[in-house]
């Protein structure tokens, strides 16, 4: 449809016919600190173990919208010659750790998630934690809020496979991040991507939220890491 033949009305949606002659406002009696806190659900795991099309059947699955705000859509917001090396170094070309331009990115998607949840949106976020940094920073945003952190595993051999079938992965990432990714995590659930459907996963975790349980892993995290700290 050609865009002068739609307009977006007041609720988003495109509408067919001219565009309104004035401003359409927000209804007056509508008010943005009346929205409840959305909630997180962030996939952990190494590269290849499946996060990407597990987080597609959940946005298919869950009744409710969940925002992708996974770390893929925050790296692809660089300049095309940062995702190249040598500037990629900088950033997560190593694979088992991060450059100065990685970690200020990757904090940034970290307080970008902790303002869509608390303006009432639901967000999926699949992640690496391969810098303890990390970790400890989500455990401090995340813990007091709705968010669950799951674990998505898969043996690395089978990682491995994926990897040389697969066009664009670096070959390595996954033997680099497979055992680091998951070190000083707590998980609310774990899922098993070499067992399992995403379709089944997805099923897993859509049950864990509706089963009422609430998220304690950040929490937990945080606790620990709070108690090393005073050691």
């Amino acid at each position: 449809m050609p865009i002068a033949a739609c307009y977006v009305d007041r609720y988003g949606g495109r509408t067919r016919g001219s565009a309104p002659t004035e401003t359409v406002l927000p209804d007056k009696d509508y008010d943005i600190s009346m929205k409840t806190t959305g909630t997180l659900i962030m996939l952990n795991g190494a590269s290849s173990s499946g996060k990407t099309t597990l987080l597609e059947a959940l946005q298919n699955c869950l009744d409710e919208p969940y925002c992708n705000a996974g770390l893929d859509k925050f790296l692809f917001m660089l300049p095309e010659r940062w995702l190249e090396r040598p500037l990629w170094d900088d950033v997560l070309g190593l694979a088992d750790r991060a450059g100065g331009m990685g970690h200020t990115l990757v904090s940034g998607m970290h307080r970008a998630i902790r303002a869509l949840l608390e303006s009432g949106n639901n967000v999926l976020a699949d992640h690496v934690l391969v810098e303890p940094a990390w970790a400890r920073e989500c455990a401090a945003l995340f813990a007091p809020l709705p968010a669950y952190l799951v674990g998505v595993r898969c043996p690395l051999d089978v990682l491995e496979a994926r990897e040389r079938q697969r066009k664009n992965r670096t070959l390595g990432q996954a033997r680099l991040q497979a055992d680091l990714v998951h070190a000083g995590c707590v998980y609310d659930l774990e899922v098993h991507t070499d067992l399992h459907t995403p379709q089944y996963c997805a099923a897993q975790i859509k049950a864990l939220l509706g089963s009422g349980q609430p998220p304690r892993a950040f929490a937990i995290m945080h606790e620990r890491m709070e108690n090393r700290h005073e050691l």
